[in-house]
């Protein structure tokens, strides 16, 4: 398949697969003036292995559960690929899929794909664009989507952080510290399905507020921490429109996450495939929430025709701003 680099150092310079319309690599000038990747990927641009290493994933990120909503009164059956569930749009994703090259220029380039009626079982023939731009050392990731017919959809990036590098091997990210402006987060059930509403973060591993070591959150005596073996859950960040909604410190950088979504998941790599240890890298991913098409009290996922998903993503690195690691 094909790769196209945009960006320039000494700020970023990222590079993107058509297959998965995927970020492989994120390189930044570290604290010594030397350059590491900040993503895991797979060495082979062809690959399309398990972990969504830095896809696009949809049609509808995240999990759907039993794999069937209803929508204006008609059941649709979806493809399952995550113990009975749907997951990241199903078993032939948008991750799996190779995207169309729309336009490419100096710093920014945009890739296509028509996800067509029926396609593991959403209704409406849905076209998904995603633009990355990169300046100087911001990568911005715009997703949109139009539809023919009334569908859900929901789209993000799947880009796995370790800040401080990927090469020669990836090393745990448990020293990293977390931060999401989260007041309340989705208790899910053994298999990732949002148990019920939302729950207040407060006194729990799930409050990121102030700030904490990946290694204390996926270590503490939780019952939602012990059932995934850490944090796989959607984060809810209060307000609208384009925010600050994650920060991640390690390696001596620091990463500033802006979305207009209203959550953010947090997985924090337990379980990763290999040849990548356990946490070898932090995944954070603006959304909707989990579970949406059955949850009319939620923001919608619907998308209907004449109407335009948009999802936008910023990211910043650069040298660390406030909490030490030290």
């Amino acid at each position: 398949m094909s790769t196209y680099t945009i960006g320039r150092a000494p700020g970023l310079v990222v590079e993107i697969a058509d297959r998965g319309a995927a970020v492989r690599r994120v390189e930044v000038t570290d604290p010594a003036g030397r350059r590491r990747n900040a993503v895991l990927s797979w060495p082979d641009p062809d690959a399309t292995g398990a972990g969504y290493l830095g896809a696009i994933v949809g049609r509808y990120a995240n999990r759907i559960a039993a794999g069937r909503f209803i929508l204006d009164g008609t059941t649709y059956e979806l493809a399952t690929n995550d113990r009975g569930q749907t997951l990241h749009g199903g078993p032939q994703g948008f991750d799996t899929r190779v995207w169309q090259v729309v336009e490419t220029w100096a710093d920014s380039v945009e890739l296509g794909l028509t996800s067509p009626d029926g396609d593991q079982g959403f209704p409406g023939e849905l076209t998904a664009r995603v633009r990355y731009s990169v300046a100087g050392d911001t990568l911005t990731t715009v997703l949109t989507a139009v539809t023919d017919a009334p569908t859900v959809v929901n789209l993000t990036t799947h880009c796995y952080w370790n800040l401080a590098g990927t090469a020669p091997v990836a090393e745990p990210v448990l020293d990293h510290l977390l931060w999401v402006p989260a007041d309340r987060f989705l208790p899910i059930d053994d298999v990732g399905i949002p148990l019920g509403e939302p729950a207040p973060v407060d006194g729990l591993p799930f409050d990121l507020r102030s700030g904490r070591r990946i290694a204390d959150v996926v270590h503490a005596e939780h019952p939602q921490v012990a059932v995934v073996s850490g944090l796989d859950h959607d984060l809810l960040v209060p307000g609208e429109g384009l925010r600050e909604v994650a920060r991640l410190e390690g390696g001596g950088l620091a990463l500033t996450m802006e979305s207009d979504q209203p959550g953010v998941q947090v997985f924090t790599g337990q379980g990763l495939p290999q040849p990548f240890p356990a946490y070898a890298g932090v995944a954070l991913e603006p959304q909707r929430h989990p579970d949406s098409p059955n949850r009319p009290e939620w923001p919608s996922p619907v998308l209907r025709p004449g109407e335009l998903y948009r999802s936008t993503t910023r990211v910043t690195i650069g040298a660390p701003d406030g909490v030490s690691l030290d």
